[in-house]
């Protein structure tokens, strides 16, 4: 996240913030193709186009899977290879949380 631009890192931030609160922020929406639990910060910077991706399945923690640019030109497609990185990531704080948080 720390490469993004500093207006996104703040919003995106703030936004996360909010999450662990218990909240959801308003430029939150569901992530599509990972179910329930998995929403998306949305960001601009000078026309450019920003997401933050997080998991708000665990009891105990908020997982911050993924932080990137949208490729210029892609439209409103994600990238293959930024949805697989989600995918692995999700499988890793699965693994995190069950280990860590077993009663």
């Amino acid at each position: 996240m720390l490469a993004l631009p500093d207006e996104v890192i703040d919003n995106f931030g703030y936004a996360l913030g909010a999450v662990q609160l218990g909240a959801t922020p308003p430029q939150a929406k569901h992530w599509k193709g990972e179910g329930s639990g998995v929403l998306e910060l949305v960001g601009t910077h000078r026309s450019d186009a920003f997401r933050a991706v997080y998991t708000v399945r665990f009891a105990k923690a908020v997982y911050v899977l993924h932080c990137f640019q949208k490729k210029p030109g892609s439209g409103i497609r994600t990238a293959q290879t930024d949805i697989d990185l989600i995918h692995e990531r999700l499988k890793v704080a699965q693994q995190h949380d069950k280990d860590h948080n077993e009663s």
